[in-house]
C-alpha cells in the first residue's frame, strides 16, 4: 500500500466495487473501444457522459484480470474531502 496521499493500490474485486459505488460510481467502457471478445478501455462512470457505456459488473472484472489490473486509488484529497481518483495500472 502506498501513503495515502498517493494512493492505495488493490485487486480485490469488493474493495473496488465498495469504492465506487460509496461515490456513485458505476462500472463502464469507453464507447467505441473493444470487439468481440474485448470490452475496452475500463472506466468508472460517476455521472452521465455520452463517451462512457455502462457494463455488469461481471463484465468489469472479467475485462480487468484478463489485462493484469491493478487499480490505484485515493479515499480522501489532501484538504480531506472525499475522492474520485482513481486510475488503473499494470499489477507489478
Amino acid at each position: 500500500m502506498a501513503d495515502e496521499d498517493e494512493g492505495e493500490v488493490t485487486t480485490n474485486h469488493d474493495e473496488i466495487r465498495q469504492w465506487a459505488e460509496a461515490r456513485g460510481g458505476k462500472p463502464a467502457r469507453v464507447r467505441g473501444t473493444g470487439n468481440g471478445t474485448d470490452v475496452g478501455l475500463l472506466r468508472i462512470k460517476f455521472q452521465d457522459n455520452e463517451d462512457l457505456e455502462e457494463i455488469s459488473w461481471d463484465e468489469f472484472f472479467e475485462e480487468f484480470e484478463k489485462n493484469n489490473l491493478a487499480f490505484l486509488y485515493q479515499e480522501k484529497t489532501a484538504d480531506g474531502n472525499e475522492s474520485r481518483f482513481f486510475k488503473f495500472i499494470k499489477r507489478p
